[in-house]
């Protein structure tokens, strides 16, 4: 990782370290909306002749079979079971608190508001099955979307022939019995729009690469698709370390979040000169020893380490640069928790690895990327909800509030809202 100092850089050098490479959107867009309008015109037909091309998928099935669910969860090892159940509960914990409780209040005399949360009733869950096996992100997902009431859960992973013991064990955990062999832009179109085998889903959540990203833009905007979660970019994580900082623990960090792909982007905000180039030091002897050295090193490509006068100009930049995840390891680092304005994800102090948050403290490790946690939070059980208002206003409410309704109509010069409160109250005089 290249080292700077903000002591000798430029605004414009600074500014350009902290802007994110650009997306090859127009191109990819390019790539993905034929097969998106291929599976909405044509449905499973069309899906499985993507999932063929792209994954290798030959069968004509894609629901996976109760047999499947047993046969994962009597070859998967025990350790493995007791590791997804553990964080499952931790993640259970965390989220139920979350559920929403609705209120009613009465804003002026005979007008009564109230405000109450539904869940989204079909959702659809994608787990990324590229480079890696994910049942973390089952669990993210589906925890939450148990938590919410959703009436149907599905959940899609590309594949070969078969889902991971794992991921489909994890689905287990979660309740959901509806799980099918496809992914990328076929499997997100697929459920989005539905066919005569599979019914539509109301909004789909989950990562994926740039293909499925472009995928869920494009239905998203149809009105005949499906909602999505949040806008996604590459994975990064931002360290902010002082001089008493452990080196070993920054670069390992940093390599955690390196090897998911070589478009990740891994950050260090240090204030000490010595720690810099340890840190350095650090990720050379430790990468030697990972297995997925292709995609860490192209990440560290996209990445560097960037000496501060002080911890608060440290926070200043990380605010602007709106992290994934955010790591503190720093003293006190809780005094700081007010001073953050744009993270995804917070780690404080020495032991909160970012992997701790990956799997199993209870937190959601689906989070807003690529700047877009100035304006998004994580998946949280509100995620899968949506809210509808109530009014009730009785006689007396109406005559309090019909002149000021009829004024602001008249205003807007909106002559048939006016008369729907004249016609009322010249009715009840």
């Amino acid at each position: 990782m290249r080292i700077y100092s903000t002591k000798n850089i430029s605004e414009i050098k600074l500014s350009n370290l902290f802007t994110r490479r650009a997306l090859e959107t127009e191109n990819i867009l390019k790539i993905v909306k034929p097969i998106v309008e291929d599976v909405k015109r044509n449905g499973l037909y069309a899906a499985l002749k993507y999932a063929k091309k792209f994954d290798g998928y030959d069968a004509e099935k894609i629901l996976v079979a109760k047999k499947e669910y047993e046969n994962a969860e009597k070859l998967l090892d025990g350790d493995a079971k007791k590791a997804l159940i553990t964080a499952a509960k931790n993640i259970e914990k965390f989220h139920r608190k979350q559920v929403p409780t609705g209120y009613e209040i009465e804003t002026m005399a005979g007008v009564k508001c109230s405000r109450e949360f539904r869940a989204v009733e079909n959702v659809a869950l994608y787990v990324p099955g590229g480079t890696a096996v994910l049942p973390s992100t089952l669990l993210m997902l589906g925890m939450p979307a148990q938590l919410a009431g959703c009436k149907r859960i599905a959940a899609l992973s590309p594949t070969k022939n078969k889902i991971n013991h794992a991921v489909l064990f994890a689905a287990k955990i979660c309740g959901i019995n509806e799980f099918y062999k496809i992914g990328g832009a076929q499997g997100i179109s697929l459920l989005a729009y539905g066919d005569g085998q599979i019914k539509k889903v109301d909004k789909i959540f989950g990562p994926g690469n740039q293909f499925v990203t472009a995928a869920k833009t494009l239905i998203s905007i149809d009105p005949q698709g499906a909602a999505i979660d949040m806008p996604a970019g590459p994975s990064e994580v931002l360290i902010i370390a002082d001089e008493k900082a452990n080196p070993s623990y920054i670069a390992s960090d940093l390599l955690s979040q390196a090897e998911h792909g070589k478009d990740s982007q891994v950050i260090l905000l240090t204030t000490s000169n010595k720690l810099a180039f340890d840190v350095q030091d650090e990720i050379k002897r430790q990468k030697k020893y990972l297995t997925r050295g292709e995609y860490i090193n192209g990440s560290l490509h996209n990445s560097f380490i960037l000496i501060v006068d002080s911890i608060n100009e440290a926070i200043k930049l990380s605010n602007r640069y709106a992290p994934e995840h955010l790591i503190l390891n720093i003293g006190r680092a809780e005094k700081f928790k007010k001073e953050i304005t744009n993270a995804g994800s917070v780690f404080l102090g020495t032991y909160s690895a970012e992997s701790i948050g990956d799997y199993a403290s209870g937190t959601n490790h689906s989070l807003p990327t690529y700047g877009y946690a100035k304006s998004f939070g994580g998946i949280s059980v509100e995620s899968f909800m949506k809210t509808i208002t109530f009014q009730k206003v009785s006689r007396k409410g109406l005559k309090g509030i019909a002149s000021t309704v009829i004024k602001l109509a008249s205003l807007e010069k909106l002559d048939a809202h006016a008369n729907s409160i004249k016609i009322r109250v010249k009715n009840e005089n």
